[in-house]
């Protein structure tokens, strides 16, 4: 996988999107569209993205009849929310920090579900921290360590 990689910033902020959207945990999300549907998404992100980002998001939450949950973290914060796109760059960069030496895009989209699985998902939608903005590779040691450092 190459740094910067879009297809994995698109998926992870569309993601974060359909997580706002129908007030769901990012692992929520993550486990109804499935690891073949994010593979998908990562595999066509380029195309994908000709497309508003809303009218994606819109169109997953239909085709895999995504119900509305009770995670509002966007409500929930008492400061500035942080755009759907900030925390894909968030999510995208611990990806690929924690992968940076694999190519197969499988193995990818098996560490983004690893990632949102895990107690770090958590910690980065809490808007209310400042977590989200710290040095990414301050946040793939917490991943790594399995807390907060």
């Amino acid at each position: 996988m190459t740094k910067n990689d879009s297809n994995l910033f698109f998926l992870c902020s569309l993601i974060e999107l359909i997580g706002r959207q129908k007030k769901l945990s990012r692992k929520e999300v993550v486990s109804s569209l499935g690891i073949n549907t994010l593979l998908h998404i990562y595999n066509y992100a380029d195309i994908l993205h000709c497309e508003p980002i809303a009218k994606v998001a819109d169109e997953y939450i239909e085709t895999y009849k995504i119900k509305t949950g009770d995670f509002d973290n966007v409500t929930a914060c008492r400061y500035a929310v942080p755009s759907y796109w900030d925390i894909g760059k968030v999510y995208a960069r611990l990806i690929q920090d924690v992968t940076e030496n694999i190519q197969e895009k499988d193995k990818i989209i098996e560490t983004l579900n690893e990632v949102y699985n895990s107690w770090i998902s958590d910690s980065i939608s809490n808007f209310n921290s400042d977590f989200f903005y710290q040095p990414h590779d301050y946040i793939r040691e917490c991943y790594l360590e399995g807390e907060i450092l």
